[in-house]
């Protein structure tokens, strides 16, 4: 698929791989972008970016974990475009800890990083299997294939997003339709900051922030969101169904199927010392 003359939809369009990807739809002529956000004023202001590099965009401000949000964007990206050709599902959160989190949390990481693509495909899927085609995009996590140390909801949810995917592509890829899953390593965002006012999650600590599941996901270097994006607009391009914008993800998926014993114990070990000695660095992006 090419970006040039197609209208397409991101969620999570406001900031990070979301607003990074929607520039880069309109740099590679696409006929029409759709920043959809529950930043409502970031969205607008990404909107506007693209409006003067001289291509069409609009914001909506738009909840993902509602139903009612999502069919609503989907009728007035195709109330004012006349179609969706591609819808990239990317919003997503994480909340720290494991199994002892507050409900709230897990509910809205599930709501967020499963349901929300579930209220996609409803909303978009008759409107494209009746063309003939169209392009659904899902962003899961590198922990949708491995897992995340330090965040219980966000492992299971994302291996969820990474099933939901498959299915779908299984499903109706005889009907026409394109399924690709993102599940990129550290990305430079501000998923943190953005997921906390979601989950209620306090600000955590220096020594927290600085390591567990951003040095899990850094080992293969940290992306800035431009660079994710210019992997995703390669891969849906190239209609590949992964897209890695970390590529060594695939060699450890590898090694997790082959000798899936082997691959905990080995994570066990990472865990121990990737927790005893937090290296200096920042916020964890993607």
């Amino acid at each position: 698929m090419r970006a040039a003359g197609s209208v397409a939809v991101v969620t999570g369009g406001a900031s990070g791989i979301g607003r990074a990807l929607c520039l880069g739809l309109a740099a590679q002529g696409a006929a029409a972008v759709v920043v959809a956000d529950l930043d409502g004023a970031g969205a607008a202001q990404v909107a506007a970016e693209i409006g003067a590099g001289g291509h069409r965009a609009i914001a909506v401000t738009t909840d993902m974990a509602s139903a009612a949000d999502v069919e609503a964007l989907v009728k007035q990206a195709e109330s004012t475009f006349g179609r969706i050709d591609l819808f990239c599902s990317n919003a997503g959160i994480i909340a720290r800890g494991g199994i002892e989190i507050p409900d709230q949390a897990w509910e809205r990481s599930w709501a967020v990083n499963v349901q929300a693509h579930v209220y996609v495909a409803r909303a978009v899927l008759p409107a494209m299997l009746a063309r003939g085609g169209g392009y659904l995009m899902i962003t899961a996590s590198a922990a949708g294939l491995l897992t995340e140390l330090d965040s219980a909801p966000y492992a299971v949810t994302k291996h969820a997003a990474v099933a939901l995917a498959e299915w779908l592509a299984i499903t109706y890829g005889d009907q026409g339709l394109k399924v690709s899953c993102l599940c990129p390593q550290a990305i430079r965002t501000n998923l943190g900051a953005t997921s906390r006012k979601q989950t209620g999650e306090a600000e955590p600590p220096p020594e927290v922030s600085q390591g567990s599941a951003f040095w899990q996901a850094a080992v293969d270097g940290v992306l800035t969101a431009d660079q994710a994006a210019q992997t995703i607009l390669d891969g849906l391009a190239d209609e590949r169904f992964l897209i890695l914008p970390h590529p060594e993800v695939a060699v450890y998926e590898q090694r997790r199927a082959q000798d899936r014993d082997r691959w905990l114990r080995g994570m066990r070990r990472f865990r121990a010392r990737l927790f005893s000695t937090p290296p200096p660095g920042g916020e964890p992006g993607a």
